[in-house]
């Protein structure tokens, strides 16, 4: 989402589901921020992302992949010789009309109206974007292949020739296996009408390095004062780190500065208002349950400060800080199993807690902030998911937001919808754990008379993240059915400081095991759930924790591993994010133990729990030779099991389809193992 520049207007994407042709969309949509009009569409076909206004807010530009705009002349943009090489630019353009579309630049003229108009033509598409101070160009980030990698390319992709890896990090889920192409920036004018030497400029100093970039990209933000900041790591082994620094270069590509010293993963760049002070979130490269903090650099100086490490908490996830005056940013926040708003201090850590009009039943999911509006999406388990505005000088005051749009009414109109509850419980150590607990509407748990129901325990992945009270369709759809649903933030969770989530590093399985079962224990001593018809289940890192519970646990009478590793010893260098795992434990022919005694696979002799598991054809998270190994060891071991394996599907599920199937399967799994119903009853 993105407020405008004046405050008075909002941009944000809706994802709608196209069930003829089994597709998700993304629309663009615009809104005034005081709620008087109906949100606009500004968008009907194709995918829209990433909205930026200019910094007149005349124009509202985002990332398309749609057909090419007839009037646009296209060529290889970064090719110096272009103009001087007819041949390579006939090339090109065939390729260009021959190919899928690819992600670029369209901007809205919102004062001359019409459709959205192509700024940019890049082969291999445009992966990120931001306006220049003056609105008269973008910087851009970019793949550019040479000539020799465009042959490989045009072979991988037309031939069906085979991969040639050198990179250590191989791969990346949603992109597969990588190759040696790098990105780099590029400064565009916006007012482009073709692919022209003078109109595109590479800077060949601001270039994509590191382990993370792939996953992350460049980011690249445009300040007041000329420079662009953006993140890349140029030390040494740059594959065999996580770490991202914070660069800053002017637009013609002079005077490239380092601001960081490769011990931070740096992203979500912003300048304050002047563009003296730059702020970025900051994870610990080779520590991911440390809180991600919010750091700021004077950019002159190049003294840096957190500003939100006394907070003990991390930046909410995909979160980042917004400047709302020269000194003062807003940033979103996990706070106890809910995101919430801090304002931070740009000169000392003093945070502070704000838009305590929130609640604690209801999260932001996404945030945008200007010195006059603030935007945010906020979710609630029984009111559903939209966008909001609330003055920016308000956010002290116990004023209730705007709410812009009514995007589920036609669908959460006379359906029931679940309650949620906080609880508080003690594990096995005597440390208190918080889970959230989703229970049919007309369930008055309060009243001894209630009955109890049946629980699908449903853990979180990450595990570097946290449940928070918000609208799911599947929970809906579960409590739906008359199950109560129970998330747990076990050891691990962020949200509730450093201690607790670095608790598990290097040690997967034990604890989280334990809270899941101690949150299980919990309910069924209130009398909330029924303690033989219980079932758990969870995708990643939930489809891990999953298999430790019911090696350690036999009341379960089904369970669901998702997308999960079994096997860490045989998992290491066939996913990709192995370099998380060299960082907790070290490379496995020096730590076998360790990498066994994580893996719950050698337990599987332990479990008497039938077992639905699924994956991902084409998941690099966490690849399907995991479920493969855990369904043919589950049969060889006795017990019953069942393997789905969805066809093109990275680490999630991308189609509404198989979504549907997905949550139909586990449904019918666990109905086809509850003793508290009837066989009859049973979905066949």
């Amino acid at each position: 989402m993105a407020v405008s520049p004046d405050g008075d207007y909002m941009a944000f994407i809706v994802t709608e589901s196209d069930p003829d042709e089994d597709e998700y969309r993304r629309s663009l949509f615009v809104a005034s921020t005081d709620g008087n009009r109906e949100p606009h569409r500004l968008t009907r076909v194709a995918d829209a992302t990433s909205p930026k206004w200019a910094p007149n807010g005349d124009r509202l530009a985002f990332l398309a992949t749609r057909e090419r705009d007839v009037a646009l002349i296209v060529g290889r943009n970064s090719d110096a010789e272009y103009d001087e090489n007819a041949d390579n630019a006939e090339d090109a353009v065939n390729r260009l009309e021959n190919e899928e579309p690819k992600s670029q630049i369209w901007t809205f003229d919102l004062d001359m109206g019409g459709d959205a108009r192509q700024v940019t033509a890049f082969e291999e598409g445009v992966r990120e974007f931001d306006w220049s101070p003056t609105g008269d160009r973008f910087v851009v980030s970019a793949r550019d292949p040479t000539d020799a990698q465009q042959v490989y390319l045009d072979g991988l992709r037309e031939d069906n020739e085979p991969y040639e890896i050198t990179r250590l990090q191989h791969k990346q889920d949603g992109a597969g296996f990588l190759d040696d192409v790098t990105t780099y920036l590029f400064v565009v004018e916006s007012d482009v009408q073709g692919a022209t030497r003078g109109e595109v400029t590479r800077l060949d100093n601001a270039y994509g390095q590191g382990a993370y970039e792939p996953r992350v990209g460049l980011q690249p933000t445009w300040g007041s004062r000329d420079q662009i900041a953006y993140v890349a790591y140029y030390g040494e082994n740059p594959e065999e780190t996580y770490a991202l620094d914070v660069h800053t270069i002017a637009s013609d590509g002079s005077n490239r500065q380092t601001l960081t010293d490769g011990d931070v993963i740096a992203q979500g760049l912003r300048w304050s208002l002047d563009g003296a002070l730059l702020s970025y979130c900051v994870r610990h490269p080779a520590n991911f349950y440390r809180p991600m903090e919010i750091h700021v650099a004077d950019v002159e100086s190049h003294e840096t400060r957190s500003v939100s490490e006394s907070l003990d908490r991390t930046v909410s996830w995909n979160g980042t800080a917004e400047w709302i005056a020269d000194d003062t940013l807003l940033v979103p926040i996990g706070d106890k199993a809910c995101t919430r708003l801090v304002r931070l201090d740009a000169n000392q850590d003093a945070p502070e807690r704000v838009f305590a009009s929130q609640s604690s039943d209801r999260t932001i999911t996404s945030f945008d902030a200007s010195p006059n509006t603030t935007g945010i999406v906020l979710s609630h388990p029984h009111e559903g998911l939209d966008v909001f505005t609330i003055e920016t000088t308000d956010i002290d005051q116990d004023v209730e937001p705007t709410r812009l749009t009514k995007l589920n009414d036609d669908l959460l109109t006379d359906t029931s919808l679940p309650l949620c509850e906080r609880v508080r419980f003690e594990n096995t150590n005597g440390n208190e754990v918080e889970g959230l607990v989703y229970l049919p509407e007309q369930v008055d748990q309060e009243n001894d008379a209630s009955p109890a129901l049946p629980l699908i325990c449903h853990i979180h992945g990450g595990p570097t993240v946290y449940d928070a009270p918000s609208f799911n369709f599947e929970y809906a759809y579960w409590t739906g059915q008359g199950y109560a649903v129970l998330n747990v933030n076990y050891r691990g969770s962020t949200s509730y400081g450093r201690t607790f989530s670095e608790s598990i590093r290097g040690d997967w399985g034990p604890r989280e095991a334990d809270d899941i079962i101690s949150g299980v224990d919990n309910l069924i001593d209130r009398g909330w759930v029924d303690p033989t018809r219980l079932f758990v289940s969870g995708l990643s890192q939930g489809g891990i924790n999953t298999l430790h519970v019911v090696t350690r646990d036999d009341r379960f009478a089904a369970a669901a591993p998702e997308h999960g590793i079994y096997d860490f010893y045989s998992y290491f260098g066939t996913g990709d994010m192995h370099q998380w795992y060299v960082n907790d434990i070290g490379v496995p022919w020096e730590n076998e133990e360790i990498y066994q005694t994580m893996s719950s696979l050698r337990e599987i002799d332990q479990v008497g729990t039938p077992l639905l598991i699924t994956a991902g054809e084409n998941d690099s998270r966490t690849p399907p030779s995991q479920a493969e190994q855990l369904y043919i060891s589950a049969k060889r071991a006795g017990v019953e099991a069942k393997l789905i394996v969805y066809q093109d599907e990275h680490h999630n599920i991308s189609r509404p389809g198989r979504a549907i199937h997905r949550l139909e399967s586990l449904t019918e799994w666990f109905e086809s193992h509850d003793p508290g119903v009837e066989t009859s009853d049973r979905t066949s």
